[in-house]
């Protein structure tokens, strides 16, 4: 008897760890049975940076073991090992552990050009977003998107979950606001994964080649929008964890600004504070740290705000943080450092109009929502996943 319950205790368990095992989320690059016969025969190119992990080991590594034909490695913002600090620049070379040729698309070429891509059959982006238009990633896959269509290379992106994919929230970018933290007419949170914003991309013809590019997408598996996803890896040297992806949205405004993000702390992206005594009672000294941040704002001054580690819910946008700081500066310029760099930000100059004409928040987002709306009605079309709504 005893021996009947102890092998059914054991099926239980085992059950259990399949089920758990079945729900399991597994990014495009480790889903080899559907992209490893296509890549066969073939001279592959990465566009890759250190999230790029499969099976816990780069993907560089893991397609050599699976003999695929790696021929070069192409680096976004931050650099092949996301190294380098925000708008420090990339420069070529080679991996020392493979020895294969790096070139850099955060340099004097954020766009791969026909030698680039000179020799390749195909094309593979597998990065980490984070779901922000302003976060740079999206915009080099624009250009990788771009440059396939007009060199006739195509592109297979590896597909991985969105941390903040479960909302859409923000501005749409306007026209005469286009930059590289800003090139496609998208809110600031999109709400879409990397391969679903491919094919948006490709299909609505934002890219300047002529033709689309020939575009694959590996999804991820048992992956759906109203998850709550975990980075594995750091996506930048400036997101270290959750929290700071899920402030990101709201706090990047604040780089236009005399107030500090954290940049230069052991928290960046989750304290706000500037050298007023008034503007808080949080005290942090942002200081340089090697490979994430090099002389940031206010660097070895001592900073007064807010901590925002201690919030209990989990962070989406908001204006509140931005107008809570505007409002406690009697001149704006000494908040307003950038307005030209904050419109970009917000891809609109409507925003700080509304804010000097004193309208709330409220007041403010619902501005917004007729061409959220649009947008949102748009993307269904490229969902590749259960959404949140």
């Amino acid at each position: 008897m005893f021996r009947i319950f102890f092998v059914l205790v054991l099926w239980l368990f085992a059950s259990g760890c399949m089920a758990l095992q079945d729900n399991e989320i597994i990014v495009g690059g480790e889903r080899t049975s559907l992209y490893l016969d296509i890549l066969k025969d073939k001279n592959v190119g990465l566009v890759v940076n250190n999230t790029s992990i499969a099976e816990g080991e780069h993907l560089v590594d893991f397609l050599l073991k699976q003999q695929v034909a790696v021929k070069k490695i192409f680096a976004p913002e931050h650099g092949f090992r996301g190294d380098v600090s925000a708008g420090g620049e990339v420069e070529d070379g080679l991996d020392k552990s493979t020895g294969l040729p790096v070139f850099s698309l955060y340099g004097k070429n954020k766009k791969p050009t026909a030698e680039h891509f000179d020799g390749l059959d195909a094309v593979i982006f597998d990065i980490q977003d984070v779901g922000c238009r302003f976060y740079t990633y999206i915009s080099t896959l624009h250009y990788v998107i771009e440059a396939c269509a007009e060199y006739d290379v195509p592109l297979i992106v590896f597909d991985r979950p969105n941390p903040n994919g479960d909302y859409v929230a923000g501005p749409v970018r306007e026209e005469g606001f286009e930059s590289f933290v800003g090139l496609d007419p998208i809110p600031i949170v999109h709400g879409c994964t990397v391969g679903e914003l491919a094919k948006m991309i490709n299909e609505e013809g934002w890219h300047e080649a002529e033709s689309k590019c020939e575009l694959t997408v590996i999804p991820v598996k048992n992956y759906d929008h109203k998850m709550a996803y975990s980075l594995p890896v750091r996506p930048s040297p400036n997101l270290p964890n959750d929290r700071a992806v899920r402030l990101y949205p709201s706090l990047c405004f604040f780089e236009a600004t005399s107030v500090s993000v954290g940049r230069g702390t052991d928290f960046p992206f989750q304290v706000l504070g500037g050298l007023n005594e008034d503007l808080g009672n949080f005290e942090f000294t942002p200081r340089s740290i090697p490979g994430v941040a090099i002389n940031p704002l206010n660097k070895d001054k001592k900073c007064y705000g807010v901590d925002l580690r201690t919030l209990d819910e989990t962070p989406k946008f908001t204006l509140k943080y931005f107008l809570d700081f505007y409002n406690k500066y009697e001149d704006e310029a000494d908040f307003l450092t950038r307005e030209r760099w904050l419109n970009l930000l917000a891809g609109t100059d409507s925003m700080i109009k509304q804010i000097r004409e004193g309208k709330t928040e409220a007041e403010i987002l619902e501005s917004w929502q007729p061409e959220l709306e649009e947008f949102k009605q748009m993307r269904k079309k490229y969902l590749l996943y259960p959404d949140f709504e």
